[in-house]
């Protein structure tokens, strides 16, 4: 199995990023995500063994509850820079809460042998994957002549465990537990 751990975002904000989603995608060929993918990823456990999965289950249930998280949907940006970029994202505001939910997270896993992070936590939702430069210039172009680049806020109040499976069309993620943040 190959997991992670991740927030869903509300159907507000689902829904302002599928319309924009829509109209970049009219512009440029990148790797766009299905709306259904969208979520903020809190921790990435990789490859995990089946007959290890209740450990694991057990391990984020018997986490400390740190409380609802609340988050802003906003900006957009590109990733590694925006002169060479291989994502595009949008950005997320949660303050200290999204981070302490992170470091529970990571320190849970770690305690069963899942590694930890070694890379500071950025949360952010992956909107593309730009395997060639095609449509950039129309994506950027765009995006300057957007209204706003706020997408929602919203609280959450529970986080999941889901399990990606790659498919020819791209990876398809499926929720396996959730658990509640209070």
């Amino acid at each position: 199995m190959r997991l992670f751990t991740a927030i869903d975002i509300s159907d507000d904000s689902r829904a302002s990023l599928v319309e924009l989603l829509r109209q970049l995608a009219a512009v440029a060929p990148f790797q766009w995500s299905p709306p259904d993918n969208l979520h903020i990823t809190t921790k990435f456990i990789g490859r995990w063994p089946d007959e290890n999965y209740e450990a694991l289950r057990t391990a984020l249930a018997e986490m400390a509850k740190p409380g609802a998280v609340e988050i802003a949907i906003g900006g957009l940006g590109w990733y590694p820079n925006p002169h060479s970029p291989r994502i595009l994202f949008a950005g997320v505001q949660a303050g200290e809460d999204l981070a302490a939910l992170h470091r529970q997270t990571d320190a849970a896993c770690a305690l069963i042998g899942i590694p930890a992070e070694v890379k500071p936590f950025h949360p952010h939702l992956t909107l593309a994957r730009i395997k060639s430069p095609d449509g950039l210039q129309a994506v950027r172009k765009h995006i300057a002549q957007l209204p706003s680049r706020e997408f929602g806020r919203f609280t959450a109040g529970s986080f999941h465990l889901y399990e990606s499976v790659t498919r020819p069309g791209g990876s398809e993620y499926h929720k396996l537990e959730e658990f509640p943040l209070l």
